[in-house]
């Protein structure tokens, strides 16, 4: 299995990940990408990685963040892109549904952090959550070359059959979370049945978002194979499958 997107450095864990990687191990998990959103999670993240070297970094500001730490975060995140400590920029994206930052430095920042991907040549894992129409039109315009869109992600893709559509078109990957174990989540399974296997992540979203079994907990890698199991049955394959495909793909995007 390959978490393609973890927060192991957040504070809410960074105190038992010994524990938790221990675990995802244990659970067959081999590679997970951290996602660090400011200088404390990236400085974790970089200790970290050198002492787990199946574990990787990504980093931006996030969305929500952009208002507040957007400005005098980036040289930061740009510093590391450019030393080679990050194999991807993000989570970095629009969110219209909670609007802790305003709509126009929400684009503005996802634009620059774009920008970013491509000088550095890294894949860019995109949150996005009611600004989907926004979303395209700034990738269209900032994030394609030559009628091609370089690599990236949706991550912990929530949407619909038309949504993951347009990203499946635009060659990128679609990234499922714990959310489509859930009870309520059949049409979000219903979108599944779409996404082709060679365009298709799983990840934990960690510590956020346990699947259905482990509602109420906090998340962690080792649970991933619930999301991989529930994947599987979707696409008529064994957990087994999944986990190899998934990794596969991961391993392709990361360049790992």
């Amino acid at each position: 299995m390959f978490d393609s997107h973890a927060h192991l450095t957040s504070d809410a864990i960074i105190d038992s990940v010994d524990a938790l990687l221990s675990r995802a191990q244990n659970a067959g998990v081999k590679n997970i990408v951290n996602i660090c959103t400011n200088p404390i999670t990236l400085e974790r993240g970089i200790t970290l990685a050198k002492r787990y070297p199946w574990v990787y970094n990504a980093a931006s500001t996030t969305p929500h963040d952009a208002d507040t730490e957007g400005e005098s975060v980036f040289p930061l995140m740009e510093k590391h892109a450019k030393m080679g400590d990050l194999i991807a920029i993000g989570e970095t994206g629009l969110d219209y549904y909670y609007y802790r930052s305003t709509a126009d430095i929400q684009q503005h920042f996802l634009r620059r952090y774009l920008k970013l991907a491509l000088e550095c040549r890294l894949p860019v894992i995109i949150h996005c959550r009611d600004a989907f129409a926004d979303l395209l039109t700034i990738l269209d315009e900032e994030y394609c070359i030559n009628g091609i869109h370089p690599p990236g992600i949706l991550h912990c893709f929530t949407g619909t059959k038309e949504e993951a559509a347009e990203i499946i078109a635009r060659g990128w990957y679609v990234s499922f979370s714990g959310v489509v174990t859930f009870k309520k989540s059949d049409a979000l399974r219903a979108v599944v049945e779409t996404v082709p296997l060679e365009q298709l992540l799983i990840e934990t979203d960690t510590p956020y978002i346990a699947p259905q079994s482990q509602r109420g907990k906090t998340n962690e890698p080792a649970f991933i194979q619930e999301t991989a199991a529930t994947i599987a049955m979707i696409k008529c394959l064994t957990t087994q499958e999944i986990g190899t495909i998934t990794s596969n793909n991961a391993k392709k995007i990361f360049n790992v």
